[in-house]
């Protein structure tokens, strides 16, 4: 199987270890909810880039060159469950509000990159962000983030480092082929209550609500709008 590992990224970060460490024992944790990451973890195919800041587009280049490559990865090989994790060294400070704010300010430049480099957006979603089968697309393949920071209110979300989680869209569709997206749903969603006490009110299926509205983990209120506008032509 062939994963991209930190050598097809131009440089190591100085906490390349010390991140993917926090990152990993996150998920490793007995209490932590979501099977699907747990499974990556054991496979080998949780990628982690450390980078410096989350309000800070310095990284941003090998961020979205870790994302060609995650894709291309996937392309080569779409049988296992495998997600694409950027932590950053700080700030640790940040409010959910201020957290919510430098993710989108993030996602916004990598996907101005996507386009200045002439990738196309995957057709099988929507670039719009208020539309219900919206994601993000980098190298033609749709991802869906997770965002987790110090700060947030729910305990599976609650990171010691800032970071951004990519998953596949795809793999998801996958898993519905299959008829096991929504086993693996439900499990998530009960260990996700049994920690915090209830159920994330964020959670939607795709193609019922944009899914712009989980990335952050914040709880947002009807009348939120997302900052995200995507740059390229709509096919």
């Amino acid at each position: 199987m062939t994963t991209p590992t930190s050598s097809l990224f131009r440089w190591q970060h100085r906490s390349q270890d010390e991140l993917r460490s926090l990152l990993h024992a996150h998920v490793d944790a007995r209490d932590f909810p979501c099977v699907g990451a747990k499974s990556a973890l054991a496979r080998g195919t949780l990628q982690v880039l450390a980078c410096d800041r989350i309000d800070s587009a310095w990284d941003d280049l090998r961020i979205h060159d870790g994302l060609l490559a995650w894709a291309r990865a996937y392309r080569d090989d779409p049988a296992a469950l495998r997600s694409f994790a950027v932590v950053f060294e700080g700030p640790v400070g940040l409010s959910e509000a201020a957290f919510e704010a430098a993710l989108w300010a993030r996602l916004q430049s990598l996907s101005d990159k996507d386009v200045w480099r002439g990738q196309d957006y995957d057709p099988r979603v929507s670039p719009d962000p208020e539309d219900e089968h919206f994601s993000l697309s980098f190298g033609g393949e749709a991802f869906f983030v997770i965002g987790l920071h110090p700060h947030a209110s729910r305990p599976a979300r609650r990171l010691a480092r800032p970071a951004l989680v990519f998953n596949l869209h795809d793999q998801f569709t996958q898993l519905r082929a299959a008829g096991k997206y929504e086993g693996m749903r439900e499990k998530i969603l009960a260990r996700d209550a049994a920690v915090t006490g209830s159920v994330n009110p964020m959670l939607a299926r795709h193609g019922e609500a944009s899914e712009a509205r989980q990335y952050s983990g914040r709880a947002v209120g009807e009348a939120w709008r997302c900052p995200f506008r995507y740059s390229g032509e709509e096919s």
